[in-house]
């Protein structure tokens, strides 16, 4: 396994890391197995987050016995200094570790959002008490919007950025990639297989890893998984010209109905968060996390049923997708 810096924090992280969702469906003795086999295969960083379910729990169990040897990253979408205070503390107990290697604004999408985790009484105050206390070791930011992760790593304030950038969802992201090697930004790549749809796994791996990114974060929950993962990470290729049009060829047929979560469709007039929808969707659909996206999706404040088609978002999208029958769609599935 290659191993890089990740940014200023200087942790030296394996360039395949852990993707601490999908093993929120199999069990802790399945999960511990996939952990150490990820471990015997040189991966050391693991990511997950509070909103995973048990994927804390589990994660926290399978790596207690290699605590000094891998570094572990969560997130929060806590917002206020008082609930990052609450996460940080529950995010200790559960995994049942001193300190967390890296912990990150989770999922931060908006103006006001960004504006919050920013005030004095913000989410990013509680991180940073967490770190003189020595609990928290570095602090990140996750998101999907690239516009505000740019905003975010212009206040100097985080060590590391994770966003999705794959073989189908690049727009924007070489200025983000460009604005955190300048920042000494550490660079995490999540959805390196566009939520599972991208089947050539080496070729997408690679492509990522021809560039300047400290590590990609692949969901894993199969050993074969992390068999297949790991092959990227072990010698750097560049693709060829062959390997380069198998993969566009690739993406530009998941790229007539792919949902990116740009949120250029937003906001919805009945108030459905479509891209949360599409999220939540593919989980169902890629990760056969499907008790849990049912769950998540009642628990939306509005459902995609709540569709009138009005059309307003498939004039907006950027892709031209037919979002109105993508929601129909995927509300019969995650209806139950």
């Amino acid at each position: 396994m290659q191993y890089r810096q990740l940014g200023r924090t200087g942790l030296n992280v394996s360039v395949i890391g852990f993707g601490g969702i999908p093993i929120q469906r199999i069990s802790v003795i399945e999960a511990a197995t996939i952990v150490q086999n990820a471990l015997n295969k040189g991966i050391n960083f693991f990511d997950t987050a509070r909103s995973y379910t048990d994927s804390e729990e589990k994660l926290g169990k399978a790596l207690k016995n290699n605590r000094s040897k891998v570094i572990i990253a969560t997130k929060s979408m806590a917002r206020t200094k008082e609930d990052m205070a609450t996460d940080i503390k529950n995010s200790l107990a559960t995994m049942g570790v001193d300190y967390i290697d890296l912990y990150q604004l989770h999922n931060v999408k908006s103006q006001e959002t960004l504006e919050q985790v920013f005030r004095p009484d913000g989410a990013l105050a509680a991180l940073k008490e967490a770190q003189k206390a020595g609990v928290v070791k570095h602090i990140g930011i996750t998101g999907h919007i690239k516009s505000y992760l740019l905003e975010a790593l212009k206040t100097g304030e985080l060590e590391t950025i994770q966003f999705p950038f794959n073989a189908v969802e690049t727009s924007g992201a070489q200025e983000l990639l460009d604005q955190a090697a300048q920042t000494g930004t550490g660079i995490i790549i999540m959805k390196p297989l566009a939520g599972g749809a991208i089947r050539n796994t080496n070729l997408a791996l690679r492509f990522i890893l021809e560039r300047n990114v400290s590590t990609v974060i692949p969901g894993m929950d199969s050993v074969a998984q992390v068999e297949e993962n790991i092959f990227a990470g072990q010698e750097v290729l560049p693709l060829s010209a062959g390997e380069k049009s198998v993969l566009e060829e690739e993406a530009g047929r998941l790229g007539a109905a792919f949902c990116r979560r740009c949120e250029y469709c937003q906001p919805c007039p009945q108030g459905i968060d479509i891209p949360m929808v599409f999220l939540l969707d593919g989980y169902y659909t890629r990760y056969d996390l499907k008790d849990w996206a049912r769950e998540r999706y009642r628990g939306l404040s509005t459902r995609s049923d709540a569709c009138v088609e009005c059309g307003a978002c498939e004039e907006k999208c950027p892709y031209s997708l037919p979002i109105r029958r993508m929601l129909a769609e995927s509300s019969v599935r995650l209806r139950g």
